[in-house]
């Protein structure tokens, strides 16, 4: 019956020790949650916007079969923010730098284990044979609560936490660099379908030429020379629309592979390469370009994680603190209560031990790793001055292009208009005797050149507003 007794009572205590560890588990887990509640992890990486009232565009939904993909601008940066591998490089690399800093604030917060280990040891009537071990038998099963306190950690911790800044802003810089190359490609191939367009049109109207002045050397009207010198305009112009269909080929090409995860060429572009884009005002465009940018966001965070390393270097010139709470069993038996004399004497216990690690000689190397640190931390300070620099450059330079392209559109535009007049005023004069064969050939040439940097014209000034983009995070749409 004592036995008995002794057996329930040592099941309490047992269980005592598991709801004790259990409890001390969850101080631990409630404290955790206190110090991350004002410390969130890093927003996810950025995404290409179109504009500052304009959400980001769905992925275009399926269209009907044998029907061809209708792609927006916006369908294509949805497109390309899902499946551009270099973007979405940059952006890993944002989400393993938040949860890095997400693993540094953790390891400044205590840690609990729980261990249960056995040793057995030769003896000699009764004794170990080896001074360190207590007994034959030794059983520990006990609960650690860890908890190192030094400088190192913390600013190790705000280095982790500067470093992730570095990577959003990165990842934010790459994906307005991803708006731009998008915009490029796709309107590349707007343009290179009018240029087809126009190729078409020319070559037509070489053949017609080419009819024309055969029919007037039949009549006696012109002599054999024009029907020759159509006939070179008439192949050359062929050749420019061969030309002009495998550029279209090309630009389609690049803009599936940017776009699509499987290759699909079998899409036509919903957006008008001419429509009205307004240019912003000056005043506005550096407003958002000295606010948001995330190239100066990403050299202040450099230097703020350099500085944080310096001060992480000097710590070790400081002392450290090792706490350890242990709570459990360390005895001869496994068990809560142990059968030596005195009788129901229980094995459970605990100990606390408190380590100071003072440091006194590393050879130089704490001195090393200071002047290394403090080395990086100058060259960010560099490279922010240099990025502010930069800024104040580019906000000149990209303006004034885009200025200078919206300015030039419309004297492109005028002169594709003049020139395709011109080419058919001076063939209904050839016609009437009134032109010659030479003036044909040049209005002809003049047309294909105006038509051709009309359409270049119009993509400059549309990638031009996405380099502005890449300053202020707002792309200009219609």
């Amino acid at each position: 019956m004592q036995k008995r007794k002794q057996s329930v009572e040592g099941i309490n205590l047992h269980r005592k020790l598991h709801l004790g560890f259990i409890a001390l588990l969850v101080g631990g887990l409630a404290l955790t949650a206190q110090v991350c509640a004002g410390q969130q992890p890093d927003a996810p990486a950025p995404q290409p916007q179109a504009g500052t009232k304009q959400t980001q565009a769905a992925v275009p939904s399926t269209p009907t079969p044998g029907a061809p993909l209708r792609l927006t601008l916006q369908d294509a940066l949805a497109l390309a923010h899902k499946n551009e591998p270099t973007y979405n490089a940059v952006a890993t690399a944002a989400g393993v730098a938040g949860e890095t800093r997400a693993q540094s604030r953790d390891a400044l917060l205590p840690s609990a284990n729980f261990n249960t280990s056995v040793i057995y040891t030769q003896s000699n009537n009764g004794t170990v044979r080896f001074l360190a071990n207590n007994a034959p038998h030794e059983y520990i099963s006990q609960g650690n609560v860890h908890q190192i306190l030094d400088l190192a950690s913390w600013e190790n911790y705000r280095s982790a936490a500067a470093q992730a800044a570095v990577a959003k802003a990165k990842a934010e810089v790459a994906a307005r660099g991803l708006v731009v190359t998008v915009v490029q490609n796709y309107f590349a191939a707007a343009a290179a379908e009018k240029k087809l367009d126009s190729a078409a049109r020319t070559a037509d109207a070489g053949e017609k030429f080419l009819q024309l002045t055969q029919a007037l050397e039949k009549g006696g009207e012109v002599a054999h020379s024009d029907v020759i010198k159509a006939d070179l305009q008439a192949q050359e112009r062929r050749r420019q629309l061969q030309e002009a269909k495998l550029e279209l080929l090309n630009a389609r090409l690049d803009l599936a592979v940017l776009l699509f995860p499987d290759f699909n060429d079998h899409f036509e572009i919903g957006d008008d390469l001419h429509g009205n884009v307004a240019l912003p005002p000056q005043p506005e465009f550096e407003a958002q370009a000295t606010q948001s940018n995330p190239e100066i966001r990403a050299a202040l965070a450099t230097v703020q994680a350099a500085s944080h390393d310096v001060n992480a270097a000097r710590a070790g010139y400081l002392p450290s603190i090792t706490l350890d709470y242990f709570y459990g069993i360390d005895a001869a038996q496994y068990a809560v209560n142990g059968s030596t004399p005195p009788p129901n004497n229980s094995n459970l216990g605990s100990s606390y031990i408190a380590s100071l690690s003072l440091p006194v000689w590393n050879w130089g190397a704490t001195q090393s790793r200071v002047r290394s640190a403090e080395l990086q931390r100058t060259q960010a300070k560099r490279e922010l001055s240099f990025a502010q620099r930069k800024l104040l450059a580019e906000m000149r330079s990209l303006y004034s292009e885009a200025e200078t392209a919206l300015n030039e559109l419309a004297g492109l535009q005028r002169s594709a208009e003049l020139s395709e007049e011109s080419l058919r005023l001076t063939t209904m004069r050839y016609q009437g005797g009134e032109a010659t064969v030479l003036e044909v050939v040049d209005a002809q040439t003049t047309f294909a050149q105006a038509n051709a940097a009309y359409q270049d014209g119009a993509v400059r000034y549309r990638v031009a507003l996405a380099n502005l983009q890449t300053l202020t995070g707002v792309l200009t749409t219609p």
